[in-house]
């Protein structure tokens, strides 16, 4: 029982069930590359190297921003600023998301293996952005929109342009709904020379920003579907994403910011879950 509740206590520190943003366009690369199922041995270190990936990135950034954290009264109740975990045991699980991670990359191919040392870079470097540059959400969506590259280059080896058209879709996602979580800690990282995109242009830019982001998501995501010539399954659910990111837009106003956890993880859940969906129906019927 004791080891059951120690594992949920992990669980929750590097918030797995956020696993589901970038998992889902892991699997699309995947799929799209291979045109279908690329077999279970894929898959599973795919698998492997997305849960190692994200793990560790979320611990490192828990362990990087612990002071960050427990000055924040809404993130003050987190495990490292309460106690509940010690940065020991943080960094051991940072550890173990990192050799998943290597040991994926080194069963895929030789291309996901000798990017092993930029994607840990790109893990390790998103946390420290946010000390220098507003530019830090874009950082993020590039670190985890990889994730689109990695499940292609783990079926074919190589990129191509339709990869970048899909890992730059994902890139404007991500930042685009990062921005809207940092509305949060709008006030906070004004007074703590925090960087972020609200904090250096306020509220209602910020929020015009994040509808430009998203605007090139969809965008990007139908240059996908050229490149790879996809049918009218892929554009007709590309509609039906493309309206999630409306309604996530419309329920963040400049003199509302209620709704900004309802839009940043159920509306993003649909968007990754949606896009892997049409992609899967496109490509394995």
């Amino acid at each position: 029982m004791q080891t059951s509740s120690r594992l949920k206590t992990y669980l929750d520190l590097v918030r797995f069930e956020h696993t589901l943003f970038a998992l889902p366009f892991a699997y699309g690369g995947m799929l799209l590359a291979a045109r279908g199922w690329p077999g279970w041995n894929v898959f599973l270190w795919v698998t492997v190297a997305m849960v190692g990936a994200r793990t560790a990135a979320m611990a490192l950034n828990r362990l990087i921003d612990q002071q960050i954290d427990a000055r924040n009264p809404r993130t003050a109740g987190r495990h490292l600023p309460r106690g509940v975990v010690k940065p020991k045991e943080v960094l051991v699980l940072a550890g173990v998301g990192l050799v998943c991670l290597g040991l994926a990359a080194f069963k895929l191919n030789p291309l996901t293996a000798r990017l092993l040392p930029v994607a840990v870079f790109f893990l390790v470097g998103y946390s420290y952005t946010k000390r220098f540059t507003w530019l830090c959400h874009w950082w993020m969506g590039l670190t985890v929109g990889a994730a689109t590259a990695g499940g292609w280059i783990a079926v074919t080896g190589a990129f191509s342009p339709a990869v970048f058209a899909f890992w730059a879709g994902a890139l404007f996602w991500l930042a685009g709904f990062d921005i809207l979580y940092a509305l949060q800690d709008y006030d906070f990282d004004r007074k703590n020379r925090v960087y972020s995109v609200p904090a250096r242009f306020g509220i209602p830019t910020a929020l015009r920003i994040a509808r430009a982001c998203h605007a090139l998501t969809f965008g990007f995501f139908a240059l996908t579907g050229w490149l790879e010539g996809l049918g009218w399954v892929y554009y007709l659910g590309l509609l039906f994403v493309g309206g999630v990111l409306w309604y996530e837009h419309h329920l963040v106003k400049p003199n509302d910011l209620s709704k900004v956890d309802q839009a940043f993880f159920q509306a993003n859940v649909v968007v990754s879950l949606g896009m892997l969906a049409i992609i899967a129906l496109e490509t394995l019927l």
